[in-house]
């Protein structure tokens, strides 16, 4: 039963572990996303989606 119980007192702090992986990734991710609509080319194609979208034939 101890050996149990210990079990279960060294997996406490796992959740969190896991949020903090899970959050650092969600940052990373972002910012690539700032890095690459950052970009001129990106910018341009974006622009000229919404600038396409917006006309009326």
């Amino acid at each position: 039963m101890r050996m149990l119980e210990r079990l279960v007192q060294e997996e406490d702090g796992a959740a969190t572990a896991e949020y903090v992986i899970a959050t650092m990734a969600a940052v990373g991710f972002a910012g690539l996303l700032v890095v690459i609509l950052r970009s001129d080319e990106v910018r341009a194609m974006l622009t000229g989606m919404v600038q396409r979208a917006l006309t009326v034939q």
